[in-house]
């Protein structure tokens, strides 16, 4: 309604009161047009939610890559990566695509009740088509990723009790792990992730999260197929800490260097370089795990860094559990490498 319209309507220009219809007809226009409004302005703050900026800020550049091949056990430090729907790759070498599992019931296991996973040390050769697993007092043995997909159908198995598809990887890697980490002849499995896309939905209690998607779940990944932490957040929680911990520590995929500490927090999209773009869709909150050197395999007894990070990185609606970096969805495929520029928006 016109404001003209709407001021002929409440004087009544025949003379009287405004009849009942007239004044009906006032708030059914006065519904349609506040409808209206509401619903652009919910679209408009979906679209600004769901697409990419064409406004980019330089924020810092990136300083440190990693793969960790196997959940939970060590990391491989890379120059550049290609961002696939499943997480960080280079040829076979992908993020969280091996899990070590329960041989009883297919469950995964991690470092938070095995913490001398983090000592499991993978690496691929040139042609990233062969891992290589090594840990204290233990011979190497190679696991022939290229040749996994050929060798048997994937079984069923689970990541935070929901069902994944996975390939076993064999009798040989198994008692390897098994004696390493059990000092038993069998008790575990490592399976492999056989699918190029994601399969599992978001876990109920990561539902709070509105721009979380099924699509960021990764491989075999927690809750999301891409990490990044700054420089200067690791900084800040050294300087309280008796024994510094290192970024590898919090295990990231992206670290980079130039925002102040904890600027991330706030951060909604991300570009690293010219074309790959992410989308900050939840908080990486932290468990017993960061706890954990992964020099030695060692959880703190004191506690750290949770301990202290309890004490001043805790957010509304998450409960104990401190928040260190970004958890990321992947919008806009592309590679990075190291000395990017990173770019918010």
């Amino acid at each position: 309604l016109s404001e003209e319209m709407l001021s002929k309507l409440l004087s009544n220009e025949a003379g009287g009161k405004p009849t009942v219809g007239q004044l009906l007809a006032v708030a059914a226009g006065v519904g349609v047009v506040t409808a209206l409004g509401y619903g652009a302005y919910r679209f408009l703050k979906y679209r600004a939610e769901h697409t990419p900026p064409t406004e980019w800020r330089r924020v810092g550049e990136v300083s440190d890559l990693w793969i960790y091949p196997i959940k939970s056990c060590g990391a491989v430090r890379v120059r550049q990566f290609q961002c696939s729907d499943i997480g960080p790759q280079v040829g076979l070498l992908r993020d969280r695509i091996f899990m070590v599992v329960k041989s009883a019931d297919g469950a995964f296991i991690t470092g938070r009740s095995h913490p001398t996973l983090v000592l499991v040390q993978p690496t691929f050769d040139a042609a990233y088509e062969r891992m290589t697993l090594s840990a204290p007092g233990m011979m190497d043995i190679t696991v022939p990723v290229s040749s996994l997909l050929s060798t048997t159908s994937p079984g069923d198995f689970s990541v935070w009790d929901q069902p994944v598809a996975a390939i076993d990887c064999g009798e040989e890697v198994a008692r390897w792990l098994s004696r390493f980490l059990l000092s038993e002849d069998f008790g575990l499995r490592l399976v492999y992730y056989p699918l190029d896309q994601p399969t599992r939905p978001v876990r109920e209690k990561n539902r709070i999260h509105a721009m979380l998607t099924a699509r960021d779940s990764g491989a075999l990944h927690d809750a999301t197929s891409y990490m990044l932490l700054s420089e200067a957040s690791v900084a800040d929680v050294n300087t309280r800490l008796e024994k510094p911990v290192p970024a590898l520590q919090y295990r990231a995929n992206i670290l980079v260097k130039g925002p102040a500490a904890f600027e991330e927090d706030n951060w909604n999209w991300i570009r690293i370089g010219e074309h790959t773009i992410y989308r900050n869709v939840k908080p990486c909150t932290r468990c017993l795990f960061t706890n954990v050197d992964p020099e030695t395999g060692v959880s703190s007894p004191d506690q750290e860094p949770l301990s202290t990070l309890r004490k001043y990185r805790l957010k509304p609606g998450l409960g104990a559990s401190p928040v260190v970096g970004m958890q990321m969805g992947i919008r806009t495929l592309g590679s990075i490498g190291l000395g990017d520029a990173v770019y918010v928006g």
